[in-house]
């Protein structure tokens, strides 16, 4: 028994000896896994570290390429609109007839040809058409135009009994109005921005239009009763009036007499403000101004829409030999004259012009 439990010890022993080398290889394998565990985290966190570092890379790169490609896409935009505004600017003068070089240097006389009808009214001829005749359209609010065979009929004592009557089917508003090439063009009465072209001698509607932005505040100060003035020049048809959005300032609007359609609008630096009246002549814009009582009446704002014409070169061009005020000026350009109406006066007006600089 002895000897059997001496066995036993000695095998027991050499059990702890075999376990405690095992502990020792084991205790060895774990601190090699710990270390390599170490290395492979600290390798871990390089591989991370270098990833970021690239990410931010890229994102730097991107963002520079991205950067370049606005900054070429907004060099590419504005040169477009350039080519497309210096496009725009050969159709204008392809449009307006870049030949028409004279601009108003004076008015040289007056001659007061009837003083007939109320205050306010228009008077012309149709500079697009062969014939003398002239119209008469009294007042601020009518219907009846009245033909003259020409100017001596009109001039004479009973020249209202010479008259052709034409009564319109609409009343117009204001003084605007002009006509040309066989028709009348008006402001319909009662309407914010409606205007009629009416066949004369046919006695007839043959179009409308509705001008964008007017007809909510007068063209010009001293003549409230006007809120779309239509001028005739060498190149057609235009109407003037003011926006509230402009600051008053007075707006041109080229319009194509035929089909009744805006072909281009100019914001003009004129403003409305003590003017009484303006005119078109060779695609330059006359402003008229005078005093709320009347007086002197000048020429104090001139705005050519091919920017032909320096403002500020221009000095005040004042009405001759005469104080009041005017109802309405209309440009004829067949004559180079203004047909104006004055205090129930109907008037022309020579000119002195000069080649634009």
């Amino acid at each position: 028994l002895e000897r059997r439990l001496e066995k036993c010890n000695q095998d027991i022993l050499e059990y702890v000896d075999e376990f405690r080398e095992f502990s020792k290889m084991v205790l060895s394998h774990l601190a090699g896994l710990n270390t390599y565990k170490a290395e492979i985290k600290s390798e871990v966190q390089n591989l991370q570290t270098r990833i970021e570092r690239a990410q931010r890379d890229l994102d730097y790169f991107g963002s520079v390429t991205d950067s370049n490609a606005c900054v070429e896409v907004h060099e590419n935009l504005v040169k477009q609109q350039l080519l497309e505004e210096a496009e725009k600017r050969k159709k204008l003068k392809l449009m307006l007839n870049a030949s028409c070089d004279h601009m108003l240097s004076g008015i040289k006389s007056l001659k007061i040809v009837k003083k007939t009808g109320d205050k306010h009214g228009s008077w012309m001829k149709d500079p697009g058409k062969k014939h003398t005749k002239i119209y008469l359209l009294n007042g601020s609010v009518n219907n009846i135009v009245l033909e003259f065979a020409n100017i001596m009929t009109f001039m004479e004592n009973n020249q209202t009994l010479k008259a052709r009557r034409v009564t319109l089917p609409f009343p117009w508003e204001g003084t605007g109005h002009i006509i040309y090439q066989g028709f009348l063009f008006y402001h319909k009465y009662g309407s914010l921005n409606e205007i009629i072209k009416f066949n004369i001698q046919r006695r007839q509607v043959a179009d409308q239009m509705l001008l964008p932005g007017a007809g909510r505040i007068p063209a010009y100060q001293l003549s409230p009763h006007t809120k779309i003035d239509l001028a005739i020049d060498e190149q057609g048809l235009w109407a003037i009036h003011a926006e509230p959005e402009t600051g008053g300032n007075i707006v041109i609007t080229k319009i194509n007499h035929m089909t009744m359609a805006v072909e281009h609008t100019w914001d003009t630096p004129c403003n409305s403000k003590d003017a009484e009246a303006a005119f078109m002549a060779c695609n330059t814009l006359y402003v008229v101004h005078n005093s709320p009582s009347g007086g002197t009446s000048r020429i104090r704002c001139v705005y050519d829409v091919l920017g032909a014409v320096n403002t500020y070169e221009i000095p005040g061009l004042h009405f001759p030999k005469r104080q009041g005020s005017h109802s309405t000026i209309h440009y004829n350009p067949k004559e180079k004259q203004l047909f104006a109406w004055g205090d129930g006066s109907q008037i022309i007006y020579k000119l002195h012009t000069k080649q634009k600089v």
